[in-house]
């Protein structure tokens, strides 16, 4: 368990400058929300709820897999070109550059749930592990200290700077998409709005809650397998939603691991697509699981 001397020391302090709401800074993420409301105007077809269903999935697959898995814990490598498209992907989801992502989760993990945990439930509540503390001053600095490694590629580090490109660009390509399906194939209902609000404003708005979900409720509720020294649980709910992230305690336990689900029946899509990926040459120097874990799984079920 985890240690409560550690938990209140040096705490975040909630009340500093740096740990004020951006207000204005935020706007675009409260806009992506308020247009989810516009589905009541713009109904639904089924072309774009499956484009919407299918930027969730590809996005969340370059989170887990590219933004926490390669990126902030190192677990496999990328070739460079490779390495930058995965980047982009990750960008589209909303969630901020590769640097700024990797450097608070690395915060994250060597803090987890003591008072200089930033997003700990258990620090500093739920409602703020969920979204309040990367709306601050604070949380919107990436502290390149923590990402050296990163921080040799210049086009990670330009990507970082210029993040938000990457989601407009998804817009207007959503919008012209639409307007093309609206001239080309009016019998599938669809327009550029439709699709903007499906595609853009739906399924990041809900990409990014079930990713938040990660850091927030599965420190709260779930199954507790590994003796780690933070709240970690595992969820096999959160684990397909956002394909094998939900083994949070098996995570925090082998935080190096490219393999999230340590049993078979622990599903983990991502890391049954990166083995694809490593088989035609994407992907090299996936680090197991360690001996204390193989070890484990040999003795019987947990």
């Amino acid at each position: 368990m985890i240690d409560q001397n550690a938990a209140s020391a040096d705490p975040v302090s909630l009340a500093s400058d740096d740990q004020r709401i951006e207000w204005l800074r935020i706007s675009p993420w409260l806009a992506m929300h308020a247009g989810c409301l516009l589905v009541v105007f713009v109904g639904a077809s089924p072309v774009a709820v499956g484009v919407a269903i299918g930027l969730y999935f590809v996005r969340m697959f370059a989170v887990t897999a590219f933004y926490h898995r390669c990126f902030a814990h190192r677990s496999f490598r990328l070739p460079r070109p490779v390495q930058f498209v995965a980047a982009v992907l990750g960008a589209s989801a909303v969630q901020r550059g590769p640097l700024w992502w990797a450097a608070h989760h690395r915060v994250h993990h060597r803090e987890s749930d003591t008072g200089r945990d930033p997003h700990s439930p258990h620090a500093h509540g739920w409602w703020w592990s969920h979204v309040g503390w990367f709306t601050t001053r604070a949380g919107f600095r990436t502290d390149m200290s923590r990402v050296p490694d990163l921080a040799e590629f210049p086009e990670l580090v330009w990507l970082d700077r210029h993040d938000r490109l990457v989601p407009l660009a998804l817009v207007a390509l959503l919008a012209a998409l639409g307007a093309w399906l609206a001239h080309a194939h009016p019998e599938l209902g669809t327009d550029a709005l439709q699709m903007v609000v499906w595609g853009f404003c739906i399924s990041t708005t809900a990409l990014f809650h079930v990713t938040a979900s990660v850091n927030s409720v599965a420190h709260l509720i779930g199954r507790r397998v590994w003796p780690t020294r933070d709240h970690s649980r595992n969820s096999m709910l959160l684990a397909l939603l956002t394909l094998g992230e939900g083994w949070h305690n098996n995570h925090h336990w082998c935080p190096g691991s490219v393999r999230q689900g340590f049993r078979w029946w622990q599903i983990d899509i991502t890391f049954y697509v990166l083995r694809l990926m490593a088989a035609v040459g994407l992907v090299s120097g996936m680090r197991p699981l360690p001996e204390r874990v193989t070890a484990a799984r040999a003795r019987g079920p947990e």
